[in-house]
């Protein structure tokens, strides 16, 4: 960054009293910091990087301290992030505030084949760390354990799902996936029943897999228990509300089954439990609206039961739904994965985790598998006149959130923020003087609550526009 961009972050910080998701202040006006691995980590693994910053005293109201000299503090900086693998490279900007010095350190985000970023003198496994709000946190082995799946494209929908009880299929579901698949592949009609299973994920060496399993298992839960969905209505806007008579749940099913049977039944429940509204046109003719789009809830759970991650670490975990008075929420274990970002999300091909799964329900059920499921849903919201979704990945799990128009609160409120917003943008902001001043820690929220829909209004513009992720975006008010 420019001399006149550091000034300007420093009195940002100084306004707003805190650190960010993608800043972090040192003093350093004693002595450069003796550990500044951790946060060269997090940084490097987070998707934009970030940017550290020295001369500052958190702790004395954001009192501009000054280094105590540039250069040898660069030369240790630099010592340090020589000990990150991959090397880390900071590019420094030095500046004067008064008579004090102050220094940043960039730090890019590294590539995907070279996540995590660790301080070698502690190891993967135990330095590896990633940045949640302003805090640099430990990964977890799960999280790791993604990158390294993604490199070396480690299939868990491959893994053998066991043998003997449990395993036993549905032949009248394999039967029909053989007429299916010979009819919609006819280059297939020339091989064995055992070559199109291993072809299609289904057997890998005559043993059924984790795909097989989901797909045609008589019952797959009896082998893995929380492989299945697990569905509750709350009496309210939050967990732990209670009905009048002090019903946590107005309903609640576990949902088993395989892929498909699972699609069904969440449905189902959906159905059961969403409120309807009826219409009558001028002409006296009677229409039910539901609270969601149907499509769009059928759209989620199907991508929450092919995208989801059947490795070893979330086999104990299932999908979740939760059905509160003013949103409808879908959670999957497994975040997004590989190179597939939020802010991409829906707007490029993505990498697949579970290819086989995806291709068998093409054969299946007749889904599209063309990357077309979270426009669908974004087309049907707007459709049915209500907010757009909100897409978060966090620390290894993916939430979609519907909103509805049941509480005008909601709506009073999210137009209040609206015009908050509006206002601050008068002078073009970043994501992160956004999120200082909703007091919002997950950007990815503020970006898919607030900043895009205010885009795609034309209320709020990119100064950027080409590059939408850039850490250096910046909003302004266009109306």
């Amino acid at each position: 960054m420019l001399s006149e961009e550091l000034i300007k972050l420093i009195h940002d910080i100084q306004d707003m009293k805190c650190e960010m998701q993608s800043v972090e202040l040192k003093k350093a006006n004693g002595g450069a910091p003796h550990r500044l691995y951790d946060t060269l980590s997090a940084f490097s693994n987070q998707s934009g990087g970030g940017t550290i910053v020295f001369g500052v005293d958190e702790e004395n109201n954001y009192e501009i301290c000054g280094v105590y000299d540039p250069q040898d503090l660069q030369v240790k900086v630099t010592a340090q992030a020589n000990q990150m693998h991959p090397v880390v490279r900071p590019l420094f900007t030095i500046a004067k505030i008064g008579d004090k010095t102050i220094v940043s350190a960039e730090i890019a985000e590294c590539d995907i084949f070279d996540k995590p970023c660790y301080y070698t003198g502690a190891g993967k496994l135990r330095g590896s760390y990633i940045r949640v709000g302003e805090a640099d946190m430990p990964m977890t082995d799960y999280e790791i354990y993604s990158y390294e799946a993604f490199k070396r494209k480690i299939n868990d929908e491959l893994r053998i799902a066991g043998d003997g009880i449990g395993t036993t299929i549905n032949n009248n579901e394999l039967n029909l996936f053989f007429a299916k698949i010979k009819v919609k592949k006819p280059n297939l009609n020339t091989l064995s029943d055992e070559d199109i299973l291993t072809l299609s994920g289904i057997h890998s060496d005559s043993k059924l897999t984790m795909a097989g399993l989901m797909l045609f298992g008589a019952y797959p839960q009896a082998l893995f228990p929380q492989l299945c969905i697990t569905a509750v209505v709350i009496p309210g806007n939050e967990m732990g509300a209670t009905s009048d008579d002090n019903a946590r749940f107005i309903d609640n099913k576990r949902i088993e089954g395989t892929i498909p049977q699972m699609l069904d039944g969440a449905i189902s429940f959906v159905h059961r439990n969403i409120r309807v509204k009826t219409i009558i046109d001028d002409n006296g003719r009677r229409a039910d609206i539901p609270e969601y789009p149907i499509k769009a809830i059928r759209e989620l759970i199907l991508n929450a039961l092919i995208h989801r991650d059947y490795s070893i670490n979330t086999e104990g975990s299932p999908v979740r739904i939760l059905m509160f008075s003013n949103r409808f929420v879908i959670e999957n274990p497994g975040g997004l994965y590989g190179r597939l970002t939020i802010d991409n999300l829906g707007k490029v091909g993505a990498d697949t985790r579970n290819p086989y799964i995806a291709s068998a329900l093409e054969i299946m059920i007749d889904t599209e598998n063309r990357f077309s499921g979270i426009p669908t849903i974004r087309h049907e919201m707007e459709k049915a006149g209500l907010r757009p979704p909100i897409f978060e990945s966090i620390r290894g799990v993916f939430r979609a959130t519907l909103l509805n128009d049941e509480s005008d609160d909601d709506l009073k409120e999210d137009k209040d923020t609206d015009a908050k917003i509006l206002s601050f943008c008068k002078q073009p902001r970043s994501r992160e003087e956004l999120s200082g001043l909703l007091g919002l820690s997950s950007v990815s929220y503020l970006v898919g609550k607030y900043i895009t829909p205010l885009i795609e209004s034309g209320k709020l513009r990119m100064m950027i526009p080409d590059k939408p992720r850039s850490k250096k975006q910046r909003y302004k008010t266009a109306i």
